[in-house]
């Protein structure tokens, strides 16, 4: 009864993540569009610049939900409310404190704004308008919407994206209708502060119908915050994860920069908003089942476990193999439409940043187990990591420029994400030899190269131009996907019982 609850579960956090995911993608489109023509280009540069210094400001939160999460797990399912209430009442407090540092320091940032904002086009009343309605937005996660982590921990996240994400489209819309016959930023600013709030108001309504038990005390939280001495270190442990990942991100594009030029940056950038927004979408069909590892693990049967484990890599390593098919015979023709052919990279280029995102997505299942074993005491793996990606990326950059920054992110992630984890994670939580999970991914990786090849092969007998116009496009691409797809699908599920497995879930899943 717990697992059909943990695969519906997943379920309906994966259906609602998708239906907002594309719904919103539609709106901010045409949104996006009015507000560049009624409020400017340097507006929206204004209110981008100010939401990445919000966002620096938000690393301050120091991967503490990730640690509460962890810690709320075993209590969910004994249902052990009195445990619950301790945890996220240590959560409110911790969160309070975080805000209470946050604030002081977007005040202290606020006073520099003359000297940043020195040549903009914006009167300081505007900036600092916009600034301190972004900043109360952000600080309502952490004095009043604390308690929404218990519905991620809870597997019941699209409670939380349901209401966010209508708020948001209603935003979206008012936004655009008020925007587009007034063209007043502050209306734009007040409309979005004003959603902000009143999401903060249903959401709170909503907990408290899910738990009407839920009673939270900060007061509570003070006192018994040293009972929770695995907070504390989780938390440091993923603090050094955090800062590490944003440093390694932040570091390929000034790397390009300093071995190439600004303008093959933007050429970069034109293809990984590409992958990007996959990867997103990805991350939301998928991202609703890393509360379900955490319950599993806590049922802890140790033969559904590793199962449950082998299709995740399953699904995992099919979506991303039929995403970097698609993208590797699709990415250049779209560009040509959208763009023109002067903005192409080379083949070897696109093959490289494939093999990025494909790493970073079938590294998902590794990491969703260890998160929910709590595996987080390899703080060195990620400094390692940022080493060899920097020494190798600047002595391969001087060599042979682009690809060799890129080479350096892969090698290293090669080294850590594919080398090091899935040790650390069979060694530590599975306690069963690492060999197992080598013999397995061989069969994976044969049954995607033969489906590369095959795949290859079968499209150059399909004798259609996706560079005459969007329509050819899409229809190439539609044969693209759906021939890759039956292919590597027919494969995977002869060779694989993770794809068997899965396969058989979802039928059952289906049927019901």
């Amino acid at each position: 009864m717990a697992q059909q609850s943990r695969v519906y579960k997943s379920f309906l956090n994966a259906k609602a993540n998708l239906i907002f995911y594309f719904i919103n993608l539609l709106i901010s489109f045409f949104s996006r569009k009015i507000f560049l023509d009624t409020l400017s280009a340097d507006f929206i540069g204004l209110t981008s610049t100010l939401n990445g210094f919000l966002s620096f400001l938000n690393l301050a939160e120091l991967g503490i939900s990730t640690a509460i999460g962890y810690v709320l797990y075993k209590p969910i399912f004994e249902e052990n409310h009195k445990k619950i209430n301790e945890i996220i009442s240590v959560f409110g407090y911790l969160y309070r404190i975080i805000g209470f540092i946050i604030l002081g320091v977007g005040i202290i940032l606020s006073l520099f704004f003359p000297l940043i904002f020195e040549k903009s086009n914006y009167s300081f009343p505007i900036i600092y308008f916009t600034f301190y309605s972004f900043l109360t937005s952000s600080l309502l996660g952490y004095f009043v919407n604390y308690k929404q982590t218990l519905l991620g921990a809870d597997q019941k996240n699209y409670v939380v994206t349901t209401y966010f994400q209508t708020t948001n489209i209603i935003c979206y819309i008012l936004q655009t209708i008020l925007v587009f016959y007034t063209q007043n930023p502050y209306l734009w600013i007040t409309i979005n502060l004003s959603t902000s709030i009143i999401y903060c108001i249903i959401l709170n309504w909503r907990i408290r119908k899910v738990y009407p038990w839920l009673q939270t005390d900060i007061k509570l939280g003070k006192n018994v915050f040293k009972q929770y001495p695995e907070v504390t270190k989780y938390t440091k442990q993923l603090f050094i994860h955090r800062i590490a990942s944003f440093v390694q991100y932040q570091a390929t594009p000034t790397l390009l920069y300093a071995f190439d030029s600004l303008k093959i940056v933007a050429y970069y950038g034109n293809y990984t908003i590409i992958t990007d927004k996959l990867s997103i979408l990805i991350n939301n069909f998928l991202g609703g089942t890393y509360a379900g590892v955490g319950n599993l693990i806590a049922e802890n049967d140790k033969e559904k476990i590793i199962k449950v484990f082998w299709e995740l890599y399953a699904i995992r390593f099919f979506v991303s193999g039929i995403c970097i098919f698609s993208i590797y015979h699709l990415i250049n023709p779209f560009i040509i439409l959208w763009l023109g052919k002067e903005y192409l990279l080379s083949s070897l280029i696109i093959t490289l940043i494939l093999i990025n995102f494909f790493i970073s997505q079938t590294r998902g299942a590794t990491d969703q187990f260890l998160y929910g074993f709590g595996l987080f005491s390899d703080i060195w793996a990620p400094f390692v990591e940022i080493c060899i990606s920097l020494i190798i990326s600047i002595i391969l950059g001087n060599i042979i420029g682009i690809p060799g920054v890129l080479m350096g992110n892969i090698i290293s992630m090669i080294i850590i994400v594919g080398i090091w984890k899935p040790y650390f994670l069979f060694h530590k939580g599975f306690k069963i030899s690492v060999l197992i999970y080598w013999k397995s991914v061989f069969v994976y990786i044969l049954c995607l190269t033969i489906s590369f090849v095959i795949g290859n092969i079968s499209l150059s007998y399909l004798h259609i131009s996706p560079t005459h116009n969007y329509a050819t496009w899409i229809l190439y691409g539609g044969i693209t996907v759906c021939l890759y797809t039956s292919i590597y699908a027919t494969l995977l599920y002869i060779f694989t019982q993770g794809m068997r497995d899965l396969i058989k879930r979802g039928y059952k899943l289906i049927r019901k």
